[in-house]
């Protein structure tokens, strides 16, 4: 059977389908499974062990579109659901299932703050999706691969990193997911020893001012690498402190302990951190009591109240007091 499998973007939608990847080789027999998705991160799953082959959308969907049409797939499994994937179910004309995205009760959530959200997380509804193949959870948790060549050399690091740190992953798809810059600062003066910062390009100012504000016990590496080199950094930290971002599911896929600081977004939409052998791993952090959040799905480039107390009122002091626990006890 041939498969094809979408999921155009982003970071952390893409690291949480490696479950349905792996599932659908080791329990489909004779299962070729193909991935679509846009070039800027295809390194995501391109050496994915059980992928067969990865399909790039660069800006012409109609150009990939006759480059899938050509595979005769016997099935398309959609785990993004938009206009673009569903011009491409229709072009393939085959036989299809698709990711049921909630958005009706991720609605009420947010607007009328009605929690009609099933306890169930994301990874388990892209799952849904291929049962009917008779394919089911291994619960092995998200995998990413990262070949040798594409890792960040160890011996690149500064020397009083070389033997282990704290990762701070900076970026958020949006302003209203990201701590402000002091209270980055203010956690990072609190977590002990030698810490790397990760994030893009479009991160840098904000790595260059906690690194200034703490000294050379940071390592900024903020726009230095692509997405794996960041991501092998991840793989060896003895923990990551991240916002709801892609390094939060990067973290987990390496089953590196993740801290999470989470802003106008909730855990309730069923993408928190996702480690079923290990659940210990994950901590998240909210402000509880407040009847703002969730005030979005996605996010905000500014709190539409002005007061931003989701992030405001984080507890850095509990949180660097969890890290200092974890380091304490973590092996690379």
């Amino acid at each position: 059977m041939k498969l094809l499998i979408l999921r155009l973007s982003s970071i952390g939608d893409i690291v949480l389908t490696s479950p349905v990847l792996r599932c659908l080789k080791e329990q489909v027999a004779g299962a070729e499974v193909h991935f679509a998705t846009k070039e800027a991160f295809a390194d995501l799953v391109r050496y994915d062990p059980h992928l067969d082959r990865v399909h790039e959308l660069g800006s012409d969907l109609g150009d990939l579109i006759k480059r899938l049409k050509a595979e005769r797939f016997d099935r398309v499994i959609d785990l993004h659901k938009n206009l673009r994937t569903a011009r491409i179910k229709r072009a393939l004309r085959v036989p299809s299932s698709s990711f049921h995205k909630l958005n009706a009760s991720k609605w009420l959530l947010v607007n009328l703050k009605v929690d009609k959200m099933p306890r169930r997380h994301i990874v388990d509804r892209y799952m849904d999706t291929v049962a009917h193949l008779g394919v089911r959870n291994d619960g092995l948790g998200l995998s990413l691969t990262v070949p040798p060549d594409r890792e960040v050399p160890i011996g690149s690091l500064p020397t009083s990193h070389q033997c282990g740190f704290v990762a701070l992953a900076i970026g958020g798809a949006h302003a209203t997911k990201r701590a402000p810059l002091h209270k980055l600062v203010d956690l990072a003066r609190r977590i002990e020893g030698p810490l790397v910062l990760i994030g893009g390009p479009e991160d840098r100012p904000i790595g260059a001012a906690i690194g200034h504000a703490i000294g050379g016990r940071v390592f900024d590496t903020t726009g230095m690498y692509d997405l794996l080199g960041s991501a092998s950094l991840i793989a060896r930290a003895k923990a990551v402190v991240t916002h709801d971002s892609g390094a939060m599911h990067m973290a987990c896929a390496f089953q590196r302990p993740v801290l999470s600081m989470w802003g106008n977004t909730v855990p309730a939409f069923g993408m928190g951190p996702y480690q079923p052998r290990s659940p210990s791993n994950c901590h998240v952090f909210e402000v509880d009591g407040l009847n703002c959040r969730p005030c979005s799905k996605i996010g905000f480039e500014q709190c539409p109240n002005g007061h931003f107390r989701c992030m405001e009122l984080q507890d850095v002091e509990r949180i660097a007091d969890v890290i200092g626990t974890i380091s304490d006890r973590t092996a690379l």
